[in-house]
């Protein structure tokens, strides 16, 4: 009989379907047997599982609704192993199939054309019964040799919780000198295996929309938030109120210049709300969704109550390198050519989101009362502010 090294790559389907480059591995009986558990655990019946030895595994399962998934997982281990020079609050996954001289040449991720099956790649850590998600459009193809790291305190969170999401920044490398996204950022959810649906329901919308790590980050919340996860639409409200496809709504978005802009200034809203509830410094929010009104209502921890409103800074940045945000309504009056000004008493702050010219979801905060004011109509705020020194990235720390 020939006997094949660990983790020789073999050319075979797996389900009865090719879904691209096949691993043979050994020493991960134990990550199979997790992931079994992890169907079963989230209210699943397995009607498939393949080889054990074998490097992704194709899970089909059948929910109590009687919906009925494909899941092609790419399983890593996640370890506590103390590595030199790095932190020791950490847990480190390595993405290692095939023998190492494989590893220079590109390891596509298997698709399902069709695509009703979701891949997932997955860094489990067996012991503390915790999983991380990766997201497969980014880490596609498999970037073998390379670790990746969770902090002890992101996996703590999840097995409070159940579920947690954040950002972590992503940097080139030796290997790559490129960032792996865009954005330098990339959201990573940490979840226990009773929540695994919720993951391939996550990833599944995810892959088929080409959701961007800002709108992939939204949307593990949202999934997140779900406390009634049994009975989780399958489509969004919007989808059955407008007839249409979450896909076909974001295509109308993206083919309208007025909707995008739209969106864009509530993911910004979005973003500034999560931000400012997890601030200690903030005591109270109040999201206000009122025409001729600001965006919210804060109230600091120190007392001082802020009305604060939410604009995109431009993509363009001043001469010397400085952002600038648009500070002026869509119209103004006919009657009034002053009205598509703002007063300078309309609201107390500005928070100009970065992400247009930076890629990053965060914010910079000005004071109105110390804004330029219009060369025309003095009582009014110049429709163009420069973000300068004197804004802060802290609300607190802006002196109102």
């Amino acid at each position: 009989m020939e006997i094949l090294p660990e983790e020789a790559t073999v050319e075979e389907p797996i389900a009865g379907r090719s879904v691209g480059e096949v691993y043979r591995v050994q020493g991960r009986a134990d990550l199979h047997a997790f992931l079994l558990d992890a169907v079963e655990e989230s209210g699943g019946r397995i009607l498939y599982a393949s080889d054990a030895s074998r490097a992704p595994i194709f899970i089909g399962a059948q929910l109590d609704t009687d919906e009925r998934i494909g899941m092609l997982i790419y399983p890593f281990r996640v370890t506590r192993n103390a590595i030199k020079n790095r932190p020791v609050d950490e847990v480190r996954g390595q993405l290692r199939y095939g023998s190492e001289d494989s590893w220079e040449r590109e390891h596509p991720v298997g698709r399902d054309v069709a695509g009703l099956d979701v891949t997932m790649i997955l860094g489990i850590d067996i012991a503390d019964d915790v999983v991380i998600g990766l997201d497969a459009n980014l880490w596609d193809p498999l970037p073998m040799g390379i670790s990746f790291y969770a902090k002890d305190s992101e996996l703590d969170q999840a097995m409070r919780n159940g579920w947690h999401v954040w950002e972590k920044i992503n940097r080139g490398g030796s290997r790559r000198s490129e960032p792996r996204s865009p954005t330098n950022l990339e959201t990573v959810v940490a979840f226990v295996p009773r929540r695994l649906f919720d993951y391939v329901r996550l990833e599944r919308r995810a892959s088929a929309l080409r959701l961007d790590p800002a709108l992939r980050y939204s949307a593990a919340l949202a999934i997140g938030d779900n406390a009634n996860r049994d009975t989780t639409p399958i489509r969004h409200v919007l989808e059955e109120q407008f007839a249409l496809t979450s896909e076909q709504i974001l295509d109308i978005i993206g083919g309208r210049n007025r909707l995008a802009v739209a969106v864009r200034g509530g993911v910004a809203e979005h973003h500034l709300e999560d931000q400012l509830r997890r601030s200690p410094d903030v005591k109270q929010i109040e999201r206000l969704d009122v025409d001729a009104m600001h965006d919210f209502n804060v109230t600091l921890v120190d007392g001082r109550k802020l009305r604060v409103e939410c604009k995109n800074a431009s993509p363009r940045t001043t001469a010397g390198g400085d952002f600038k945000v648009e500070v002026q309504k869509t119209r103004a009056s006919k009657a009034d050519p002053a009205s598509r000004f703002y007063p300078v008493d309309g609201f107390d702050v500005v928070a100009a989101c970065l992400f247009s010219p930076t890629g990053k979801w965060e914010f910079r905060f000005g004071a109105t009362d110390a804004m330029p004011r219009h060369g025309s109509f003095p009582d009014r705020l110049a429709p163009v502010q420069t973000v300068t020194a004197d804004w802060r990235s802290n609300l607190a720390d802006l002196e109102t």
